[in-house]
């Protein structure tokens, strides 16, 4: 298994659309000719699959503050910063892109009510899947959240839950790179804060500090939502703008590709088995 990440990070920060991203598209393709050159080459049978496609987005979601807006997610200070209290909250979400799991600590249905009514009126909110619709999108895990938010293909979710202008109240990592301990994935790791001066030396200053023993932190990511161009996740987008599978492998697509050429996600599993049975 290969995996070539060239276009992911450009379309989430750059967009779909932007002349940027025929740089990384023509890098990535001649590597892909390179890598099924040789594969054929000694037998192998090769699937190309994208884990997703990607949307232009211009409207970040910010399910969190919304919650907390609402009294239902609470913080602690801590040096004087705001950490999300998960415990004591009775609502929060995890962010994953153009999908957020709302997760209730109390199984009173007046909360599941309060919660499901607040997040539907989100602007940017196209759906919010409970127990049947989790089902029916094959999300029914039992690690779920209670429900399970989906964005409008232009919109995506952020895990900011500090009110919007207290920025000098966000945690330490909001502005670091830190993929554990945010609550959801933060695609504005992707850029360097615009208004640092000489953003590119301090990041050389923070890497000297680190070879050189002392205490650091890489802050140098903006908190500013609107910068993302390109999310995901969304399922009501046009089959174009989606993922791709291609396979010279015979047979293995047979009964899987519906009237409009699109095989199902939930598929490509057996895809996948049945291309390395037929090699």
């Amino acid at each position: 298994m290969v995996y070539l990440p060239h276009l992911d990070y450009v379309l989430q920060r750059d967009g779909p659309g932007a002349q940027t991203v025929t740089r990384d598209l023509n890098e990535v393709d001649a590597i892909l000719g390179d890598l099924i050159t040789h594969y054929e080459a000694v037998g192998s049978n090769v699937i190309v699959l994208s884990e997703y496609g990607i949307s232009a987005v211009d409207t970040p979601v910010h399910i969190n503050r919304a919650l907390r807006a609402a009294g239902l997610l609470a913080v602690r200070i801590e040096d004087g910063r705001e950490l999300l209290d998960a415990g004591a909250s009775s609502a929060f979400a995890v962010v994953d892109h153009q999908v957020a799991h709302v997760y209730l600590n109390d199984s009173d249905p007046a909360l599941a009510t309060r919660v499901r009514e607040l997040v539907t009126n989100l602007p940017g909110v196209a759906r919010v899947l409970d127990s049947t619709g989790k089902a029916a999108e094959h999300v029914d895990h039992h690690r779920a959240g209670n429900f399970v938010a989906v964005a409008t293909t232009s919109s995506w979710f952020t895990y900011y839950y500090w009110p919007e202008g207290a920025d000098d109240v966000a945690p330490d990592f909001a502005r670091t790179v830190d993929i554990h301990r945010k609550p959801g994935y933060d695609p504005v790791e992707l850029f360097l804060d615009p208004e640092l001066t000489f953003a590119k030396g301090r990041v050389a200053w923070r890497l000297a500090q680190k070879i050189m023993g002392m205490r650091y932190l890489m802050d140098v990511i903006p908190l500013d939502a609107k910068l993302v161009k390109g999310s995901h996740g969304a399922t009501d987008v046009d089959p174009a703008s989606g993922a791709v599978l291609y396979t010279k492998a015979p047979g293995v697509l047979d009964g899987k590709i519906d009237s409009d050429g699109c095989v199902d996600a939930t598929a490509v599993y057996d895809i996948i088995l049945n291309t390395l049975r037929a090699g």
